[in-house]
């Protein structure tokens, strides 16, 4: 038996649209979309619903090439989740048996037999997802640029009985795996900064979360609650990014605007008004529902994991960025709401006197 078994796991996020109304879809790529679950077997909260979004596996002949000269290459199994969000999601899996950790850097850069990359086949997938669920987009966009993260999963072989006692033999290798270095090329605040945010819930599991990649033993074999967890954040600061690039851009345009036409009182101006407000509410009705979509978990472990994800992913920051710019946007709106108001008014009191004049002079000469 190999030392190591388990698997790699490729995740992918790509917002589509502000929404997507998933109570009304009835198949995707022609397949009958099921909710996903994953088990609670940990102290969890009965009453406490947990998200379930919209999944199909794909039937796809995808087959890693070989990693290993001379080896065989892997067939990959592909999940596609639809979250209400406006994200497809894709979760590409790759099997692994190896002797030692180092053989798995190979994996960073893993290519399909057909000689694509992993990022090219996942933006063809979705683009096929993207166009079967268009009817069911709110203020749709086609996929861009992802969201990716890699999860090294280890879930059996002869070198792990005891996950903790393992890591502290393999600390040095598995930081270098996840900072995709040799590992006698690291420092030791590198490993140890790698290393730091390290979450374990017994002996036989352990999940360490770096900026591009974590590191998952589970030597019960059931990986799909922690790969989940870290999904929710993934998508969660795909949005973010997503958000903050459009507010850059709302704001510029805005503001450009604003000083190439300046203020009128029906025209351009009360356009850009109504495109501003209509964007604010939007993006703060997202915003919302993007930070709400963790909030369901119970699992105190599952919890854990995702706080570590939130702190590695900076998500309080990129929040923080997003609703800086909605500030910013508001105040924007404010002024030139303002603006054009007292503009308004300066008119309607021009017009008032000017016909109280034409009263006078009317009066004066009937007389």
């Amino acid at each position: 038996m190999p030392a190591l078994t388990g698997e790699v796991v490729y995740l992918y996020a790509y917002d589509v649209a502000n929404e997507v109304r998933t109570g009304k879809i009835q198949d995707i790529l022609s397949k009958k979309p099921f909710p996903f679950e994953i088990q609670t077997d940990r102290t969890f909260p009965k009453d406490v619903p947990l998200y379930k979004p919209l999944t199909i596996e794909p039937s796809l002949a995808l087959r890693l090439s070989p990693i290993v000269p001379g080896g065989k290459g892997e067939p990959l199994r592909v999940l596609v989740r639809v979250y209400e969000v406006g994200v497809v999601a894709l979760d590409m899996r790759a099997p692994f048996a190896v002797e030692a950790l180092e053989e798995l850097h190979s994996y960073h850069d893993a290519r399909l037999d057909d000689g694509r990359t992993l990022d090219e086949a996942a933006h063809a997938l979705c683009q096929q997802v993207y166009q079967s669920l268009l009817e069911f987009l709110v203020k749709s966009a086609p996929p861009g640029t992802p969201e990716a993260y890699t999860a090294f999963c280890v879930t059996g072989g002869d070198a792990v009985r005891d996950a903790e006692h393992w890591l502290t033999d393999k600390r040095r290798s598995v930081a270098g795996l996840l900072s995709a270095t040799p590992p006698a090329e690291l420092s030791e605040a590198q490993v140890h900064e790698v290393l730091r945010l390290l979450c374990s819930f017994s002996k036989k599991d352990v999940v360490i979360v770096d900026w591009d990649a974590a590191f998952i033993v589970d030597l019960q074999g059931y990986l799909d609650d922690v790969l989940y967890v870290l999904e929710l954040a993934n998508l969660q600061l795909e949005e973010f990014r997503v958000m903050d690039n459009q507010l850059d851009r709302q704001l510029i345009r805005a503001y450009d605007d604003l000083e190439r036409r300046g203020f009128s009182l029906w025209g351009v101006t009360s356009a850009a008004l109504r495109s501003i407000r209509w964007f604010r509410v939007d993006l703060t009705k997202l915003a919302d529902e993007v930070t709400n979509i963790t909030k369901l978990i119970g699992d105190w472990h599952l919890a854990r994991v995702y706080l570590a994800a939130r702190e590695r992913f900076h998500l309080d920051q990129w929040r923080n960025s997003v609703e800086q710019r909605l500030g910013h946007l508001d105040k924007l709106y404010s002024v030139v709401h303002t603006e054009v108001n007292e503009r308004r008014m300066l008119w309607l009191e021009a017009i008032i006197v000017l016909l109280f004049v034409i009263d006078l002079i009317a009066i004066f000469f009937l007389k």
